[in-house]
């Protein structure tokens, strides 16, 4: 009902702190700043050494936290490729335990279910110095993603509780296509776009009231010549501004993705 939505709104936090293993990483989330991550998930990568393309490895993760750590204007670390010499799997403990050692900023994780959440909060715990120092300044923060058009499918839902649980921050995160899994026009992909993350917010609520969520996005139009998302137009922009817009009518922070 209207109501039950409208109460978990009002008890998300306005304010989200992405703490950094070193303090002066900490980023504050508050509808007045803004802030830059590399985004995820490369699927391939052109070797350093031998200039050809390939699948990423376990090594190519370790490479690039080291190269987000060093560049000053990447705020936080999202996970830039996914390791595919691993057990898929468990490949997102695989992921952090080659991220998570070789940057002092922020990680942001797809855990893959609420399971592998639970592992990578331990594995964060050991970095930190323990369950009680993790708790204070969790260094890790996680991303799931409705199944558009307008589902929380099993492993997003125990996502999202997980989190909320363990009051680390959850980024419910939109892929909408419009022409594809939301209507063509901009403005009716934003609602469905819209009822997919408060129906996330909602569940959060529910499961911990009070647990830091933010509002994200990476929808965009269908691109109608090669049925692919097209990331980096004038469509993505207008989306993305408009996303802005409706988490700072509901007060709680934004993540965008665009190039």
């Amino acid at each position: 009902p209207p109501w039950l939505v409208e109460e978990s709104i009002r008890s998300t936090p306005a304010r989200v702190i992405l703490y950094g293993r070193d303090p002066r990483h900490d980023l504050v989330l508050d509808g007045t700043r803004v802030h830059f991550t590399n985004f995820s998930e490369g699927v391939q990568v052109i070797d350093p050494y031998t200039g050809k393309l390939r699948e990423p490895v376990k090594q190519d993760l370790v490479n690039a936290a080291k190269v987000i750590d060093y560049l000053e204007d990447i705020d936080f670390c999202e996970k830039a490729l996914g390791a595919h010499d691993v057990n898929q799997t468990t490949v997102p403990l695989h992921n952090a335990e080659a991220i998570l050692p070789h940057t002092t900023k922020h990680c942001a994780f797809g855990p893959g279910d609420g399971q592998l959440l639970k592992k990578m909060i331990q594995m964060g715990a050991a970095i930190t110095g323990g369950e009680k120092s993790f708790n204070e300044r969790p260094i890790i923060s996680f991303t799931t993603c409705p199944v558009s058009p307008l589902k929380l499918i099993h492993d997003t839902c125990d996502i999202i509780i997980e989190s909320a649980r363990s009051k680390t921050v959850c980024n419910i995160l939109s892929m909408a296509m419009a022409g594809a899994t939301a209507p063509v026009t901009l403005a009716g992909a934003l609602v469905t776009h819209n009822a997919e993350i408060l129906g996330g917010v909602t569940l959060s609520q529910l499961a911990n009231k009070g647990a830091p969520v933010i509002y994200g996005s990476s929808t965009t139009a269908m691109d109608l010549r090669a049925a692919t998302a097209s990331v980096g137009t004038p469509e993505a922009a207008l989306v993305s501004g408009a996303v802005a817009c409706l988490a700072k009518y509901y007060k709680i922070p934004s993540y965008v993705g665009g190039t």
